[in-house]
Order: C-alpha cells, then structure tokens, then sequence
C-alpha cells in the first residue's frame, strides 16, 4: 500500500537554517548540513531544502553548498534556489539531488518545465507555488519571490498549466499557514486534490502530527511536509531538530489513509 510521505523542508538564508511565520521574520535555527545528518539518523521519508536568497537575488544555485547536501543526504533530496534554466537543473541533478524545485521562473517562463523534464525527467522536477487567499474571495493566487509579488493567477489555473507542460510533482506552499502552527487548509487542500494528476504535497501549518492525520483523513494520498513542526518543540519553540519514528507514523497518520 502506498503510503503519504512525511518531509522536512528546510530554509537556507545567508547561508543559515530558518523558520519564517508568513514568510517574515526568519529566525536562526541552526546549520543546513547538522540538520540533515539528524534526519538522516531519525530516517527521514524525503528532504526539501530551499534556498530563499538565490532567486530573489538573482543568484546561481551555490553548487558546492548543493555537493555537500547531496553527499550528506542519505535519504531522497529535491533541492530549489536560483535555478533558471534547464542546464543548472542538470548539473544540479548530476550532483546527486533527486528533484529540482522551481517557483518563479515556472510562472515567468513555463515552458521551462518541459526543458527541465526533457533533460533530467519529469519526476525529478517539482514547482513550488506560494498560495494565498485573495482579499473577500475564496479564490487563491499564487505570489512568487517570498511572497513579495503577486501573480494574480489562480492556482487553479497554474495546477493545470504546469500538469500539462510536464510537471513530475506539485508542492502547494499556503503562505498564511506558514510557520503559524495552526493546522492544514484542509478545505483547499481537497479542491486542489481533486484535479491533481501528479503527486503532490502540502506545506504550510503543521503544528502537530494530528494536524497531518488530518489532512489524510479529509484528502487521502497526499505528501505531508512541514518546517517548523519538525525544528521546534514546546509552547516556547525551542530550537531541537525532530522527526517522529514510524510507530509515530503509523499512529497519528498511516492509519488514517484507507486504500
């Protein structure tokens, strides 16, 4: 039986690991390289790992920093930052890194999914959209650059397009979710479900197991990442690198996916 996947996404800013709450206020948490050498020990399903600088700063992807992820990383890493065409997305890959994720420039330049995919396949290519609501709407649009510009394109719509051009994954990043700790969008989660024909997986409010139980119970085989969830424990957030165990797993999230 397929099982959701359980990911850790990771933010690199100046060259550190931090936590946002609704995409501001980065707060320091701790080294990229110590962080994946604890979920490598806790077993980790997979690892995101983005670099929130390199687009914004019109910077190349930082190859060494990526080489020393990838030789660290004993489980599937898919690595985004600063990638903008298909040539960078390969010498990424060859790296040792599963998938490349995409964001802006998959809005920008969409046919740009299609030369990633020719290149390196389509399951090693992932588009990250930053959603939010739009005001007195119930309507989403995707923004890009860290939240700072709005597309004023329905998410909807960009689902099916970047389907279409070839996509291998979609990772749905809810921006006023993020880092807040509340629960899941879990009535958007299922109309995004509903005309996915990838796999796909949601990131922005995860503040307990229970919160991703949740999202399998209301939406079924759907991927489960989460930031702060798995850097902080406590009332408090005390900084401590964590990722539950697979009888964890089983209890608060397997056990709600009934094929």
């Amino acid at each position: 039986m397929l099982r959701p996947r359980v990911t850790p996404c990771l933010l690199i800013h100046d060259s550190g690991l931090v936590k946002t709450v609704r995409f501001k206020d980065a707060k320091y948490v701790g080294d990229p390289i110590n962080a994946v050498r604890i979920f490598n020990e806790k077993e980790a399903d997979e690892l995101i790992v983005l670099d929130i600088d390199a687009t914004v700063l019109g910077q190349e992807p930082n190859y060494q920093r990526i080489s020393y992820l990838a030789s660290e990383c004993r489980m599937p890493l898919c690595y985004g930052g600063g990638i903008r065409n298909a040539e960078q997305a390969k010498r990424i890959i060859s790296l040792g890194v599963e998938k490349v994720a995409i964001s802006a420039v998959a809005l920008e330049n969409p046919k740009i999914i299609t030369e990633i995919a020719e290149e390196v396949g389509c399951q090693s290519v992932v588009v990250v959209l930053d959603i939010k609501k739009k005001l007195l709407s119930k309507t989403y649009e995707v923004w890009v650059h860290n939240a700072k510009k709005n597309t004023k394109r329905d998410v909807i719509e960009v689902i099916q397009e970047v389907q279409a051009l070839g996509v291998g994954e979609v990772v749905v990043n809810f921006i006023d979710h993020d880092g807040r700790m509340k629960g899941y969008d879990i009535d958007m989660i299922v109309k995004i479900k509903k005309i996915m024909q990838v796999p796909f997986t949601v990131l922005g409010g995860a503040g307990s197991l229970n919160d991703m139980g949740e999202v399998i119970a209301q939406c079924g085989l759907v991927g489960l990442a989460a930031g702060s969830l798995f850097v902080f424990k406590g009332t408090y957030k005390a900084v401590l690198i964590n990722y539950p165990n697979q009888s964890l797993k089983n209890e608060y999230i397997y056990e709600k996916y009934h094929v």
